[in-house]
């Protein structure tokens, strides 16, 4: 029996709406939960909004609204978009649910009981945007000379009583960890990480007292938990913890936290030292993706260059802007996107080759062989072409996948999609229909069990149009998928039965571009 699986995103911060960013992340984590799902893997997946932290405290405060107002409003459009880019989260958890505080509390008493929290006064320097403590030596120079993260955001001098974490303890430990394969994904934010560990680690500030918006600190009055404390906390909250649950027992230690290339130092130093801490055990991996551009800029407000990622999908569909994101882009890497990226890339290769090849093998069997299905005999070509496809779906694929490499695995699925175009131009199965309605026949079965493998395959990503498809072919629904590829029993069940396809429907049209001012919108 295989292994169950644990993935999460990053909690999103709800202080403003959703943007291609977050739309981004989710999609590459949906399609990581459904693959392994589809290689018969039991999968937890979690997503949510972290609501706490000073910069939701001002926000609200600047609408003279309370933070709890603000919080419900915004988190409801993280899951409002996670919902319609039909992300299958197991669990969309809020950093301000009762659960969460609870054990956000829990893992506080563990280091605390663990002698690793002190009380001390605290003075430096504080991104607000970032919710993030840098040392001096961290800073940049902004234009105007003024002193700014390395992120580039704001930072200001702050000066309060709070509770430190002894982060220094583990030092030695993170390195290790860091240094250990696998861990720290891609190598780039390995090797950042091993660089900002081997300089040395200063204890932590965790705890606030200027704002209230957060979780209590156990037995400190007036102190809340710094917000990434209580943020990465989500991971275990949402199995259950401090409880020895099932989900706890079935899926904790996570196998996957993907995340921003942006937050990488928060889950593979301070994470990982809490847990060490709190004697848990340590997630398998964390991989830190690259962002998504638009036309080679990132967004941000100032540019007016702020894209909502619904609209995207309403223009251009969910599954093409799904494809889109992992096909385009080598995960890891930052890439690029527009409209016209889109909708080039979409067309030539969902609408063009593979819904073209779908929508000729069946419009062909429908008008051709009424529909049914029937039990040829093979030759060589076909034979060959479903060993292509065989290879590329159930073997090329799922391999790339499994490391996270969504384009070289697409690539792989398209170079099947070429075969198959290539066979039906060289088989000329419309001209067989009059010469050879024998070999027609053959031919046009080799193609709908090439349909079915390629569509299984792909479903991951495009998950609506696939099983659209799927249904059309008549795959049973629990027959879709990796194991189910290559696999004839399903086709001569369809072909006893008496099966036929209806009346072929398209489920990859062809994008178009809108004119005018709209069209730069993305």
């Amino acid at each position: 029996m295989s292994e169950p699986f644990y993935i999460t995103t990053a909690i999103n911060y709800p202080n403003g709406r959703p943007h291609i960013g977050h739309a981004y992340e989710a999609v590459a984590a949906d399609v990581v939960a459904r693959f392994q799902r589809a290689m018969g893997r039991e999968v937890r997946f979690q997503t949510g909004t972290d609501e706490h932290g000073l910069k939701m405290a001002r926000k609200a405060a600047e609408q003279g609204r309370t933070a709890r107002d603000l919080a419900d409003e915004m988190s409801g459009y993280f899951k409002e978009m996670a919902d319609t880019l039909n992300i299958s989260y197991d669990r969309f958890i809020r950093t301000s649910d009762s659960d969460h505080h609870r054990a956000s509390q829990a893992i506080w008493r563990a280091m605390e009981a663990k002698g690793d929290l002190y009380l001390d006064r605290y003075e430096g320097w504080y991104s607000v945007r970032d919710e993030a403590y840098y040392d001096e030596k961290e800073l940049v120079a902004g234009e105007g000379g003024e002193k700014l993260s390395p992120q580039g955001t704001p930072v200001e001098w702050t000066v309060e009583e709070s509770w430190f974490f002894r982060l220094s303890r583990y030092q030695d430990r993170i390195l290790e960890l860091l240094r250990s394969p696998g861990f720290c994904e891609p190598e780039s934010r390995r090797n950042e990480m091993i660089a900002f560990v081997s300089g040395g680690l200063k204890d932590l500030s965790v705890s606030r007292t200027s704002f209230d918006w957060g979780v209590p600190v156990p037995g400190s009055d007036g102190h809340v938990m710094y917000v990434w404390v209580d943020a990465l906390t989500n991971y275990i909250t949402g199995l259950g913890y401090p409880d020895e649950t099932d989900l706890w027992r079935k899926f904790w230690p996570a196998d996957l936290h993907l995340i921003g290339k942006d937050i990488v130092r928060f889950h593979t130093v301070y994470w990982p030292a809490f847990l060490m801490s709190a004697d848990l055990p340590l997630p398998r991996q964390v991989f830190g993706h690259g962002f998504l551009l638009n036309r080679g800029q990132k967004e941000s407000k100032s540019l007016g260059n702020v894209t909502d990622p619904l609209d995207l999908a309403a223009r251009f569909g969910v599954d093409p802007l799904r494809y889109f994101f992992l096909r385009e882009i080598a995960f890891g890497q930052d890439g690029s996107y527009s409209a016209e990226a889109i909708v080039t890339r979409c067309n030539a290769e969902l609408a063009n080759s593979f819904g073209n090849l779908a929508q000729r093998t069946l419009s062909m069997i429908f008008k051709n062989m009424d529909g049914r299905l029937a039990a040829c005999a093979l030759d060589a070509a076909d034979d060959a072409l479903l060993a292509t496809v065989k290879e590329a779906c159930a073997v090329d694929l799922p391999r790339e996948f499994g490391r996270l490499a969504f384009s070289a695995g697409l690539e792989a699925w398209m170079r099947a999609v070429f075969a198959c175009n290539q066979y039906v131009d060289e088989q000329a199965p419309w001209a067989l229909r009059k010469t050879d309605p024998a070999r027609m026949e053959a031919v046009l079965m080799t193609l709908l069990r090439c349909v079915r493998d390629l569509a299984i395959a792909v479903r991951p990503v495009v998950p609506g149009a696939a099983d659209a498809l799927l249904d059309q072919v008549g795959a049973a629904r629990e027959e879709r998928d990796f194991a189910a590829i290559g696999n004839e029993a399903w086709f001569a069940a369809l072909v006893e039965s008496g099966f036929a396809i209806a009346k072929p429907v398209g489920v990859f049209p062809r994008l178009e571009l809108p004119e005018g001012p709209e069209s730069d919108a993305a």
